[in-house]
Order: structure tokens, then sequence, then C-alpha cells
């Protein structure tokens, strides 16, 4: 199953890069200590080897959120809380200086961009289960997954039809990733137990507003992060598109179509854990998240590749291979409803399955697009190939 035809090929070796950070915390602050940070890596070093290294702190990171909460819902030691923050400030810093690499050995590549985003979209879920465990959110991870893996969607989307990767002033990969792991540092000295206790307890001076003092503080920052950075990010990105689609008299609804697999993932696993009778999120949130993020990264993939190949614009069939698994999955947990509470199915088994099947697929995909790009454009993923002059 070939991922790129000849119109594909002929694209990529036409593609150029073009991104605009807006971030002045990455423009005055980041950007100067990345700048010096990518001279400690040798000139033979290949940016995507770069790009793997900061993608591991974050395996590793989760690794560590289940070793030592499970479930998510319980407190881990105050190093790992420390582990986490000190491992997501790596992984940021390895993610923004690979670029920074390709141009300094000029290796720059489409592979590089679609490397780069395909492991950041994989990024969303592993750092949730890092969140997840420092914060203690237990069932509530899954909604810290889907807030940060909305806007990455979005904004991934907005580039595929403006072109240009626009970063606001304020955005996810410099300010809301320094929040992060500010938070696991925080956490590391107070205590996961802080953020599921009741808002009022956790800041006393707040204590008098109604409801929301007596909520668990993890409860808040969700809502707070769904108010003031989720949906404002939301509409930057349709704005952007709209304004895109209309100058080129084009269809916003077949624009909007590319949002619907996304649309039909997250509906399709809030079903499945609405009729599940083994609580899937409370009791499997790393098997879910994880199986999940697999499916997620593949259709960010997906997308990526239909803007560095010059594809239509639309909805593209083929994303929606990540979505064949749940029809099955939630007619199973269907039965146990009209089978006094026992699926057809063991559902840990169900799970597993939705877990070996996005990691087959995306496998495949991701495997099979980098030899494609790597054989169209002459290059290498892990060796640097100079390119002429």
């Amino acid at each position: 199953m070939g991922y790129i035809g000849a119109h594909g090929v002929a694209a990529l070796h036409r593609y150029k890069y073009s991104g605009v950070d807006h971030s002045y915390v990455a423009k005055y602050v980041l950007q100067p200590f990345w700048s010096r940070f990518v001279t400690f890596f040798p000139l033979w070093m290949p940016p995507n080897m770069i790009t793997l290294m900061g993608f591991m702190f974050l395996l590793t990171s989760a690794l560590l959120g289940y070793i030592y909460s499970p479930h998510l819902d319980t407190a881990p030691p105050r190093w790992v809380n420390f582990a986490h923050g000190l491992l997501l400030f790596l992984y940021q810093t390895f993610d923004a200086v690979d670029g920074k690499q390709a141009r300094r050995t000029n290796s720059s590549s489409p592979l590089g961009e679609l490397f780069d985003h395909g492991c950041d979209a994989l990024a969303c879920a592993f750092e949730t289960m890092a969140f997840g465990s420092t914060a203690m959110c237990g069932r509530n991870s899954f909604w810290f997954w889907v807030i940060s893996a909305v806007p990455f969607y979005l904004a991934t989307w907005e580039h595929y039809f403006t072109n240009t990767l626009i970063l606001p002033a304020v955005n996810g990969p410099t300010e809301g990733l320094m929040l992060i792991y500010v938070a696991h540092f925080f956490t590391a000295i107070v205590g996961s137990e802080w953020w599921a206790s009741p808002f009022g307890q956790s800041i006393p001076f707040l204590s008098w507003i109604p409801y929301v003092s007596e909520i668990t503080t993890v409860q808040v920052v969700l809502y707070l992060m769904i108010a003031f950075a989720v949906i404002p990010t939301i509409g930057f990105n349709v704005q952007n598109v709209y304004n895109v689609v209309k100058a080129r008299k084009g269809s916003m609804p077949l624009a909007l179509a590319m949002l619907y697999p996304f649309v039909a993932l997250v509906t399709g696993i809030l079903t499945w854990d609405y009729l599940s009778p083994s609580n899937l999120m409370g009791n499997y949130p790393h098997l879910v998240i994880g199986g999940t993020g697999l499916a997620f990264g593949y259709l960010v993939g997906r997308m990526i590749l239909a803007h560095l190949c010059d594809e239509p614009k639309g909805l593209k069939t083929g994303m929606c291979m990540s979505l064949l698994y749940l029809p099955f999955a939630i007619a199973n947990a269907l039965t146990a409803r009209l089978n006094d509470g026992v699926p057809l199915v063991d559902e840990l088994l169900v799970l597993f399955g939705y877990c070996a099947f996005t990691l087959a697929l995306y496998m495949h995909f991701a495997t099979s697009v980098i030899h494609e790009i790597t054989t169209a454009l002459g290059i290498c993923c892990f060796r640097i190939t100079r390119k002429e002059a």
C-alpha cells in the first residue's frame, strides 16, 4: 500500500516549510537559549535523531507515571513530579532545536517536518499520562488529552490550508508547555494531593467563590484551560481557515470535513466508555489514552502528508482507517447492557486489541511513509544527506 503517488513526489521536491511564532517568551527568552543549546550537538548528528531523543524523554515520563500511579489517581513520590517537569523541559528544548540543527547542517526536508510533528502528535498522549500522574487526574486524564489534542489538530488543519504554521503570542508549544512543567515542579514541592483538594482549600483566598471552591483544583484547571486556551484557539484557527477558503472561493464545508475523523474518534471513545461495564477510563487510563493517541497520531500524520504532497483539500478517506475498530468495541460494550453486565468478549482483551490495532496502523503508516519519502528525495532518516548548493 503506497501513500505517495507521482504528484506527491513532485510536490515533495517543491515543498518549503513556512512558520511564524509570535510568542514574546520564545523570541526574547527561549530562542537565545535554544540557539546556544544547539551548538552542543555535533554537526554529524541528524535532526531526526534529536527529535527522537526528545520524544524518548516523554516516553520515559509516561512510564514513570504508570509505575507510580497505575490508575493516575494516586500520588507518586515527589521526585517523580520533578522528573516529569525536567523531562518535559528537555522534550521542549530538543523539539525546538531539531529545526535549528537541520538549518545548521543544511539538511532540512519535508521528512523532518513530518517526523517532528508526528512525534509531537504522540507526545500529547504521553504528556497527558505524566500530568495525569502528577495531578491525580484519574478519569479526567482523558479530557486533558482532548484539550491538548484539539488545538494541535486544528493547528495542523489550519497549516494545511494557509501553508503557514502560525503560533499566536500565547501558544501551546511555548507558554503551554512552560505552564505544565512549572506545574510539575510546583507539585514536587506541595505534593500531588494539592490537586485533589477542593479549590477553596488549595487556594484559600478564593474560597468565597460559590461552587468553584467546592470542586477539586484539577477540575478548576480543566475548566479554565477549556475556557481561556482551547476555545479561543479554536476560534483563531477556524477564522484563519475561513479567510483563506473565502479568498480562494473554496468550500468551507469541504474544509470542515477534515475535522470529522477526529470528532468521530473522540465521540467513539466517549461512547465506548459510557457503555463500558468495566469503567474503561477509570481502570485503564493508560491503555485508553495510549491507543487513542496512536489513532490521533495517524490522523495528524495523514493530514501532514496530504499537505506535503499538495493533495486536494477535503476529507481523506484513508484517515477513517483509524476508526474501524471502534464499532466492534462499542457493540461489544453494548452486549453487556443486554447480558446482565457481561460483554461478549472480555473488555480488557478488546482494549488490548484496540491498542494493538492503532499501533499496527500507525507503525505501518510511519515506516512506509519514511521509506517512500527517503526514496523519493534520495535522503536518509537518521543520517545527514548533504544538499547540493
